[in-house]
């Protein structure tokens, strides 16, 4: 049977299952593992087909958040950062006796712009899922690009994303289309309307891919989650503003613990 690539460190009093974004592995929360590490047990995983869990071909959501629950504590907060964010939500309500707290980070319920919806509109997907058969690496790299755009430390923070894909080995194409499939067609506005564990979204002033028109429109939908939003960071705060992203884990665990 496959398995995911799983590992935990840390010595703190509090589980954390920390899931990474579309195209990228466990490597990514390097930054932040050493602060998170004296506060939490941290959980770190390969997303089924990412990183150093290969031998899966593309997956469901549901499939997708069912491996991962196989191998998680029994109890834990899941923080799921974009892609990763549809998977802890899931896990959430799936399994919310399991979810101690939800920390979405950068990270939308419904990531395609509909009518009345903010979101990466369903034709740049669909082209970035075209691409991926023509141009595989090139691809990725622009998907990593637009993450970072706009901040002050962008280019720094895109070589540190491409070198985090690069450090092992990539993902197939099947698996990239499986991932945007998921981005292109999941839809958790209303099933997320029924969470009551503690729900803290995390998201970057400047991100150009979870619009942030999203904050207040699902904080009027969402009453008991909270909502910060970084000021100067974009689809990857956790890079860019790493200290004051630790705080607001940190705080949230004082909440709970």
């Amino acid at each position: 049977m496959n398995d995911i690539w799983w590992q935990t460190k840390g010595e703190g009093n509090c589980h954390l299952v920390l899931l990474h974004g579309w195209g990228l592995n466990a490597e990514v929360w390097d930054c932040i593992t050493p602060e998170l590490s004296s506060q939490f047990t941290l959980h770190l995983v390969d997303l089924p087909g990412f990183g150093r869990s290969a031998g899966f071909g593309a997956l469901s959501l549901q499939e997708m958040t069912r491996l991962v629950l196989m191998k998680a504590p029994e109890k834990a907060i899941w923080l799921g950062w974009s892609l990763g964010g549809l998977v802890a939500s899931l896990a959430a309500l799936t399994a919310p006796k399991r979810v101690q707290a939800l920390v979405t980070v950068a990270s939308s319920p419904c990531f395609s712009a509909q009518a009345d919806w903010p979101g990466i509109k369903p034709e740049v997907l669909s082209g970035f899922q075209q691409q991926l058969s023509e141009d595989f690496q090139r691809t990725v790299e622009r998907f990593l690009a637009l993450q970072t755009l706009g901040t002050e430390s962008a280019r720094q923070d895109a070589r540190r994303l491409k070198s985090t894909v690069l450090a092992l080995p990539m993902p197939t194409t099947e698996v990239l289309n499986g991932g945007l499939e998921i981005l292109k067609t999941a839809d958790l506005r209303e099933p997320l309307t029924t969470l009551v564990m503690p729900f803290l979204r995390l998201y970057g002033h400047l991100d150009g891919l979870v619009p942030r028109k999203v904050v207040p429109l699902l904080d009027a939908r969402w009453p008991n989650s909270q909502s910060y939003v970084f000021s100067k960071a974009a689809h990857a705060p956790f890079i860019s503003h790493p200290t004051e992203f630790c705080q607001q884990l940190v705080a949230l665990k004082q909440v709970i613990v």
